[in-house]
């Protein structure tokens, strides 16, 4: 417990360190982001890479379809497949905010690392949420300092960086998460079937999505698409789709500054009205509303962190 505690600490301090003011970093490492928040925030819609987010400080939320998953302090939650949630800092204050790292997955180094532990098959072929919630044991926390603390020494980055993110993949393929990644990693597994049906319905979001096409596509049925696609992402293929496009557009209309019906049509809806009502009933209001109240919703968080980090002496 004291050495955990320790580890934490030290987790921590360094991403305080490196991020000291409210925002996201892009990191030195490839795939390291590290994010910070002083305040609580509304939800917002973003689409998760294949990866592990550790909250050092504070707590979180992500809200995958109708699931909640809740994740604090000491607590990773685990991305097997990319999938489109609403996220929100839910515990953060100037004292002490929401801290937190995120390492995204190279599933070409999970799959070598997997093989290098053992060749034997899956261990079950039934399929798993690709959402998680665990805590991060000792060694994976140890790893997880280590590759921190090379932001220190950037020289050392391109020898040692690689070393240290294997490390960590094969505490992931022996830990808590072993099945679920590695269902991932292999190659003829259900779960890498539906990451691939995921890919194609990424790419081809505003194109009419044919059932039939997309089973073939992976080598599934198409009722065995459907029930491994839902089992691993809370969502029907349609509902994917629908998610993906519906996030696109307020992305459009937010950053774009374009209107809705523009938007609407850029995703793959041919009916405005029909846009209009799908967007309410997932965001909660009409779409140029909901893009308003955003809008101040951000400069608002952004003025309140600037005062809270003002105040402080």
């Amino acid at each position: 417990m004291l050495v955990f505690d320790s580890l934490h600490s030290e987790i921590s301090a360094l991403i305080a360190q490196f991020l000291p003011h409210d925002g996201s970093l892009e990191t030195a490492i490839d795939g390291l982001r590290l994010y910070r928040s002083s305040v609580p925030t509304e939800p917002v819609a973003l689409e998760y890479k294949p990866g592990l987010a550790f909250v050092a400080q504070g707590s979180k939320i992500a809200i995958l379809g109708t699931e909640c998953f809740q994740y604090g302090e000491g607590e990773y939650l685990l991305t097997s497949i990319g999938l489109p949630v609403m996220a929100r800092v839910t515990e953060a204050s100037v004292e002490r905010p929401h801290l937190c790292l995120l390492l995204d997955i190279d599933v070409l180094q999970l799959t070598e690392t997997m093989n290098q532990i053992d060749n034997a098959a899956v261990a079950s072929e039934k399929s798993q949420r690709s959402l998680s919630v665990n805590h991060l044991p000792p060694s994976l926390m140890d790893s997880c300092v280590r590759l921190l603390r090379l932001l220190e020494t950037p020289s050392a980055i391109p020898i040692l960086a690689p070393l240290i993110r294997k490390e960590i993949a094969y505490h992931l393929l022996t830990g808590a998460d072993s099945v679920r990644l590695r269902h991932v990693a292999a190659s003829e597994s259900q779960t890498h079937r539906i990451g691939r049906a995921i890919s194609w319905i990424k790419e081809n979001f505003s194109t009419q999505l044919r059932i039939d096409e997309l089973a073939a596509y992976v080598n599934m049925s198409p009722s065995s698409l459907h029930h491994h696609f839902k089992t691993i992402t809370a969502m029907t293929p349609m509902q994917y789709q629908k998610v993906l496009r519906l996030q696109n557009a307020r992305q459009l209309m937010l950053i774009d500054m374009i209107d809705a019906g523009a938007a609407g049509f850029r995703v793959g809806y041919e009916s405005q009205s029909q846009f209009s009502r799908e967007y309410t009933r997932h965001f909660g209001q009409a779409p140029m509303r909901d893009v308003a109240q955003a809008r101040a919703q951000l400069l608002g968080d952004v003025a309140a962190a600037t005062a809270a980090v003002a105040a402080v002496p």
